[in-house]
């Protein structure tokens, strides 16, 4: 693994992120690492947790951008159509290695977890620094390292599996097969559920939390299989009903809103997260939108996500829908008011439902399912099929992921790769579609600099 430009919080990024209330960019130096002495201090080692964050919300493949997990999946599945040239490639299924965008979201995902590794590296020699906040930062850089290694290995499958911030001595690093990769995910994800606490370090949710590290192992643990962990650790969060709920759909992607478990803080100076895909006045989108199927068949009649969260402008003629989950479309130095959602309640609910209904729990799985349907003001399935088979259930439960979910994270693209349903779903409706793109290419310019690694089959 050889990152040319390393992550990098330095010490003056880090005395200008202590000068703010909020996250601001930073354009950090090239190939400088945490300094020690900012592990002396707890501001500043807090402060370069802090920019960690900052950089996942406002680049890269976490910031909700059209170079984002959430743009590109949604593309390479069956959400949106791509406008642009770049994203018609996505859209089209014709990534190749030498794909800047994809070459983008890999190197932004090891960026980060350079990131990762050199505040965990600091902290482990970091005796001027309380326990209560050593372990609280050690915990949310686990918890961002297993997250990044779980979209690594869902989008490229084995992937170097990179625990230092040595980036020299991992210049040649081997692909390490998937099983292995998970087996770390869910040790950094123990190691931060063990460190962190209920509470959130402040008022907003844009740090992990117990929580944020349960929620990510239920999912984690759905992924595998293991359907009995995926309840356990839903059951967890769903739980905790005094702090999470679910909201009316035009409150979910509020900041700070009781149905998000972690969020990320956008940029203050730039608009809210996908604010890209809101089609405003009369001209065509330049960029992305929905997929017209999606937005006229995916729905049940009657479905408020429908009305919440899907719009529609004509422009020459040609009706296009947009999502509207995110709303506003602001100027620059006025408040913010939406943050980008990565974990939260419905996500934890559908999980559940799923791991229940696999584990032939048929009645406790339908009562998960139908509190989604019931604030989508849908009929209820205890109601309607209350003798519904164990497939068709499961069916039902993917159907509600696609429509609660689109647009978020990649969830649509995921689900079809670990339910084998995705080479069906495409085949036929992307003409380029080839079984071996269920994971992406390795970058052209990672297989260049790491002689070690070999390409991903097909490409």
């Amino acid at each position: 693994m050889k990152i040319k430009i390393i992550s990098i919080i330095t010490f003056a990024a880090i005395s200008s992120l202590l000068s703010c209330k909020k996250f601001i960019a930073n354009d950090p130096p090239k190939n400088s690492l945490v300094p020690a002495s900012v592990f002396q201090n707890p501001d500043l080692a807090t402060a370069a947790l802090l920019g960690i964050y900052q950089q996942m919300a406002t680049s890269g493949f976490s910031s909700n951008d059209a170079s984002s997990i959430s743009t590109v999946c949604g593309l390479t599945a069956d959400e949106f159509i791509g406008h642009s040239p770049v994203l018609q490639i996505a859209y089209q299924n014709l990534i190749i290695p030498e794909n800047q965008t994809i070459t983008g979201i890999w190197t932004g995902i090891y960026t980060r977890l350079y990131d990762a590794n050199a505040l965990l590296e600091g902290l482990n020699s970091a005796n001027a620094i309380a326990t209560p906040i050593k372990s609280q930062l050690q915990g949310e850089a686990y918890f961002i390292r297993a997250f990044c290694y779980y979209y690594l290995v869902n989008l490229y499958g084995d992937v170097p599996l990179i625990l230092t911030a040595n980036y020299k001595a991992n210049s040649s690093s081997p692909k390490i097969p998937a099983d292995k990769i998970y087996t770390q995910i869910l040790a950094d994800l123990q190691m931060a559920a063990n460190l962190l606490g209920e509470n959130y370090p402040k008022n907003e949710r844009v740090r992990a939390n117990k929580a944020a590290t349960q929620a990510l192992l239920a999912r984690v643990y759905l992924y595998l299989g293991d359907w009995e962990n995926a309840e356990k650790y839903s059951t967890l969060v769903i739980n905790r009903s005094s702090t999470y709920k679910l909201l009316a759909l035009d409150a979910i992607f509020l900041k700070s809103s009781q149905e998000s478990i972690w969020q990320l803080m956008p940029n203050p100076n730039a608009n809210s997260p996908a604010s890209f895909l809101i089609i405003p006045g009369t001209a065509a989108p330049s960029q992305a939108s929905l997929r017209s199927d999606f937005a006229t068949q995916a729905f049940e009649t009657g479905d408020q996500r429908k009305t919440a969260w899907v719009k529609s402008m004509m422009a020459n003629g040609v009706t296009y829908y947009y999502p509207y989950k995110y709303r506003a479309v602001i100027a620059a130095n006025t408040p913010v008011t939406e943050y980008t959602m990565v974990l939260r309640l419905a996500e934890q609910v559908l999980i559940r439902a799923e791991a229940r209904a696999r584990q032939n729990k048929l009645s406790d799985a339908i009562d998960d399912l139908d509190l989604i349907r019931n604030r989508a003001t849908l009929p209820l399935i205890k109601n309607t099929s209350p003798g519904i088979s164990q497939n068709d259930l499961l069916d039902a439960i993917t159907r509600e992921r696609r429509v609660e979910l689109f647009g978020e994270w990649g969830d649509r693209w995921f689900t079809l790769k670990r339910t084998n349903k995705l080479n069906a779903t495409l085949t036929g409706l992307k003409p380029n579609w080839k079984s071996n793109y269920v994971l992406f290419p390795i970058p052209f310019a990672e297989l260049k600099n790491n002689t070690s690694i070999k390409q991903n089959e097909g490409y």
